[in-house]
């Protein structure tokens, strides 16, 4: 029985059980579908079987040797990682810029912290890609390095190349491709790191359609990271937000999704093309990372939003980023040709 199906087949029993909203009792009444479906262990029929299934499922459709299912977020699945590679005293590789939850994962598993840097592209004002990987891990000698791939203005970095250096150093890598969730989808956007690094945390909430804040941890090792997530995971789950990720998995492995991807990248190149007044940036088309000639990215951003009405997702002193996704419609997009006014 999948996730989804369990919440229709719930238990007509008597239930003096958690939640306390039993399902009726709805204090915002538009979610009143979310409280039906809000259950609890004992009022479905063997939902850690369900679940399980429903993660195998997904571990078959990435190709990895186990893929789990987070309702708290892509941080939850960094931090695991860490703990499963990590222990008191080894030395943890991160990203001096990265996530707080990257330092986060290293505190608690009582490693040695090391920060790297990344080159700073000043035309732009982001960092680039991990280049020196060899000489970091002959250096430090890690444990475990984690990588921000793609960056949040979709700068990707080589991760099938960073795997073999960190196998041939015995180093676990661990990719934060938070923002990156539609690459297995799609031929047309960079390659994601699932295949190649240890560990892999995706947020379907960024660019996937998922709600927030529903993730995926993809292991690709003989680690189990299990045990490490049950240590930091509430054990009240929300099997609605779990069903979601079922579904979310299964929307975008099938053809309507895959269609859909698609569209969201034609209907970019198309809107770019013609945009000749603009420069654009990075590897990955869905992160619109956008300068214009004579002004700050702070003062485009600031246009942006009184004149047009646009909110961007970040912004710089040179750049502006506008985030898209699979939610991403052609109609909201079509907005952007008021940039061929600036």
């Amino acid at each position: 029985m999948s996730l989804v199906a369990l919440l229709k087949h719930k238990s007509r029993k008597i239930l003096f059980t958690t939640p306390s909203h039993s399902g009726k009792l709805a204090i915002m009444h538009k979610y009143y579908r979310w409280y039906r479906n809000d259950i609890s262990e004992t009022d479905a029929y063997n939902p850690q079987k369900a679940l399980l299934s429903a993660e195998k499922k997904a571990a078959e459709i990435y190709n990895t040797k186990h893929t789990y299912f987070l309702t708290n977020g892509s941080s939850s699945g960094i931090i695991a990682a860490v703990l499963a590679c990590c222990s008191k005293g080894d030395t943890l590789l991160i990203w001096d810029k990265a996530h707080p939850c990257h330092k986060n994962g290293g505190l608690l598993a009582g490693a040695e912290i090391v920060e790297y840097t990344l080159p700073y592209n000043k035309e732009w004002g982001i960092y680039e890609k991990l280049e020196n990987t060899e000489e970091l891990l002959k250096k430090h000698k890690p444990k475990a390095i984690i990588v921000t791939s793609p960056s949040y203005e979709g700068i990707v970095s080589d991760i099938p190349a960073i795997s073999e250096i960190c196998k041939r150093h015995g180093t676990y890598l661990i990719v934060d491709e938070a923002h990156g969730a539609l690459y297995p989808f799609s031929d047309n956007l960079p390659q994601s790191s699932v295949g190649y690094a240890d560990f892999t945390v995706q947020s379907l909430h960024k660019t996937a359609g998922g709600i927030n804040p529903t993730a995926l941890l993809h292991s690709n090792c003989n680690i189990d990271a299990k045990p490490k997530l049950e240590m930091i995971s509430t054990t009240s789950p929300s099997y609605p937000m779990l069903a979601t990720i079922e579904a979310n998995i299964k929307f975008l492995n099938s053809s309507k999704g895959k269609k859909q991807i698609e569209n969201l990248i034609n209907n970019i190149k198309s809107i770019r093309s013609k945009l000749t007044n603009l420069q654009f940036y990075g590897d990955d088309i869905t992160k619109i990372l956008i300068k214009k000639e004579g002004i700050s990215g702070y003062e485009l951003s600031e246009l942006l939003f009184n004149k047009y009405n646009i909110e961007d997702e970040r912004t710089n002193e040179k750049s502006t980023l506008l985030l898209t996704g699979i939610g991403t419609d052609i109609s909201k997009l079509i907005k952007l040709y008021y940039l061929t006014r600036l």
